[in-house]
């Protein structure tokens, strides 16, 4: 007990001038403490829990309302677990401090009842999540769908709400398709134009790679060009140009989905693949023209028209030919061979030629539009003798269809044919097409149609004769193909467009051998916006100090002055020269080197008159009979080549004896030969 009054006596000197306060108000523990002669002291925490209450209800002093009810209880226990902790830790062992808890508690306890009872009562709430709420009441807003107020417009509006179409102008389906045609033509990133020169002929094929870094251009003048736009500046130059198939013109580009190679089609019949910077790296094999099973054959036998890669396996390509045949190529096999061929087919059995192909953005269908209207659809999955899907009347019969392109969801397939229209079909109910466009001309075999990225829209170009109008950039709804919009690109017709879905920008390509390339600062990304902040470089010049000269072309030949020369070339030339540039010879490396020869160490004529002058003279080389009979005696002695040959049959030699010569007799000529005196 001595122990206790000690701890008590230093937590009372602690507290200081709170307890000599509190003293003046002496609670029942105190009075019972002092009554017995013990110094123990407790806290009330049931008189803390009392002010810290008060203070929350006067910063919550209008949300007091919405307190939840089961907080009360929750104090409660809270105040008697503090109790029971406090009493616990105070280790009084004696009756007494336990009766001064329970007074205490039963005391704290009544004004609580009072206060249950002045409040009005509140509705029970039996969920188990409202009973677990600690902290402080949620503001009005915060209660939850139930308990929200209503908006400011729903408590005006009197009565029940109307239907969609009676809410005013604004909210009408007609401005809901023109907000919706505003937002389609919104993303078109057309803001920004730069233009890249390609030549003087009409833009026959563009490709850029997966990543935008590059595009490549190619043309009917066979020329095939490099464009950087990570190197480009404002001068807009490509970096590389090549010819890659001699003298036949370009008919299809395309990067392969990992953008390492390009394959090249051409006028002929033979495809190339080459690596990024520009070298081949594979031809395709040529086809024999003189068998009539096209399957026999290694490659191609005619002019090709159109070819892509495989969207999904980047060994794999396509091609489409004037010999009737669609194959598709290995690139492992190195164009040796053909990896499998296609054979459309017209509706009697007869071949057609196919005039552009295409893979669906899965790699499942193949299709191919052919030159009797129709287009053929071939399942990958599946082996390729029987055609999956076939429709006869897509396109007019003898028109070249120039292009196919299936969207981004692989269900549409849109056409752009020779007789000036523009269709969309539905690969799930082939039969008829989805909507079709007419009156839109098309002079080229190659012109596109592509999908946006988005999906939702169709670009295709609009071809113009010369001097007659502007050649266009159209835009189309997927849907119904309700024109959205235009762009004016150029004079002459438009040929070849992309839209690259992760630069967000278009390249169309013209037929005055130019190509636009379309960017928004604020939609685009990269690609044409990285070459136009750079600033042209400009050429290192030199500054050469030279004296003046004065030129007078009627001087005397005494008088007259040369015209003045470039220091560098004349220095060049003099190091080129060995006499001048006083070279010291090479060392001699075999035999020979130079036109030293390495035993004398000297030119080649000088070795040829040392061994003219080394050489003994020869007695019989002004006599040539002398020389050959000084080998009479020898060849007597022993016979090698004739003797032996008539030693047998005719040992003795016969010589043709030696005739005198005839007097000249005229008794003995004719009459007509003698010679005429007189």
């Amino acid at each position: 007990m001595e122990d206790d009054e000690e701890e008590m006596k230093s937590l009372r000197e602690s507290k200081g001038d709170s307890s000599k306060d509190e003293a003046n108000k002496p609670s029942a523990t105190q009075s019972h403490v002092q009554g017995t002669q013990k110094k123990a002291r407790t806290f009330d925490f049931m008189a803390m829990f009392q002010e810290a209450r008060k203070t929350a209800i006067d910063r919550t002093k209008d949300n007091i309302d919405s307190e939840p009810p089961d907080i009360e209880t929750l104090t409660v226990s809270k105040k008697e677990k503090s109790r029971k902790e406090s009493s616990s830790s105070s280790g009084s062992d004696s009756d007494s401090s336990a009766d001064s808890d329970s007074d205490s508690s039963s005391s704290d306890e009544k004004p609580n009842s009072k206060t249950k009872k002045d409040k009005p009562k509140k509705k029970a709430v039996s969920s188990d999540s409202d009973e677990e709420v600690v902290g402080p009441p949620l503001p009005p807003g915060m209660l939850g769908p139930d308990k929200t107020k209503r908006s400011d417009e729903e408590e005006d509006d009197i009565g029940p709400p109307l239907p969609p179409g009676m809410r005013g102008g604004g909210d009408s389906d007609e401005d809901d398709s023109e907000e919706e045609e505003e937002s389609l033509i919104s993303k078109i990133p057309s803001s920004h134009e730069i233009l890249l020169n390609h030549g003087v002929k009409p833009v026959s094929a563009l490709a850029l790679d997966p990543s935008g870094a590059r595009l490549v251009t190619g043309g009917v003048d066979y020329e095939m060009k490099f464009w950087d736009f990570a190197g480009m500046d404002t001068s807009l130059k490509s970096f590389r140009s090549i010819r890659p198939c001699e003298c036949h013109p370009i008919k299809q580009l395309q990067y392969s989905s990992t953008g390492d190679t390009i394959l090249v089609v051409s006028g002929n019949n033979k495809a190339k693949v080459l690596d990024r910077d520009g070298f081949e790296k594979m031809e395709c094999a040529k086809g024999d023209p003189y068998l009539l099973d096209m399957s026999n054959t290694k490659g191609h036998s005619a002019m090709l028209n159109s070819g892509c890669w495989h969207p999904k396996t980047r060994e794999e390509f396509m091609t489409c030919s004037n010999d009737g045949t669609v194959r598709l190529w290995d690139v492992n096999m190195e164009g040796k061979k053909h990896k499998t061929v296609l054979k459309p087919r017209t509706q009697l059995g007869r071949k057609t030629v196919p005039t552009t192909c295409t893979y669906s953005k899965d790699g499942r269908w193949v299709a191919t539009a052919c030159q009797d209207g129709s287009i053929q659809i071939w399942d990958h999955n599946k082996s390729f003798v029987n055609v999956s899907m076939v429709n006869r009347n897509c396109h007019m019969n003898g028109s070249d269809t120039s292009c196919l392109c299936f969207s981004y969801c692989g269900q549409i397939l849109a056409s752009r044919g020779g007789d000036d229209t523009l269709k969309t079909w539905d690969i799930r109910n082939f039969k008829k097409p989805l909507n079709v466009v007419n009156d839109l001309d098309n002079f080229f075999s190659f012109t596109d149609c592509v999908f946006s990225p988005d999906d939702q829209m169709i670009i295709t170009g609009l071809s113009v004769k010369k001097n007659t109008g502007k050649g266009k950039l159209l835009f189309y709804e997927r849907n119904t193909l309700t024109k959205l919009s235009e762009l004016e690109i150029s004079d002459s017709s438009v040929v070849r467009c992309l839209w690259h879905p992760k630069l967000n920008q278009m390249v169309v390509g013209c037929a005055d051998g130019q190509v636009r390339l379309f960017y928004d600062p604020k939609k685009s990304q990269r690609g044409a916006m990285l070459s136009v902040v750079k600033s042209e470089r400009k050429s290192r010049q030199i500054k050469v100090m030279t004296t003046q000269q004065i030129i007078t072309p009627y001087a005397l030949p005494m008088f007259r002055e040369g015209r003045p020369t470039s220091t560098r070339k004349a220095e060049e030339r003099v190091r080129k020269d060995p006499v001048k540039s006083r070279r010291p010879d090479l060392p001699i490396t075999g035999p020979g080197e130079g036109g030293r020869v390495a035993q004398r160490g000297a030119t080649l004529s000088q070795y040829v008159v040392q061994n003219l002058v080394l050489r003994k003279p020869d007695k019989y080389e002004n006599d040539p009979r002398e020389a050959i009979l000084r080998h009479a005696k020898e060849a007597e002695e022993n016979p090698f080549w004739v003797e032996p040959a008539y030693k047998k049959n005719q040992p003795v030699r016969i010589f043709q004896e030696v005739e005198e010569e005839k007097k000249d007799d005229d008794d003995d000529e004719p009459l007509w030969k003698k010679a005429k005196l007189g």
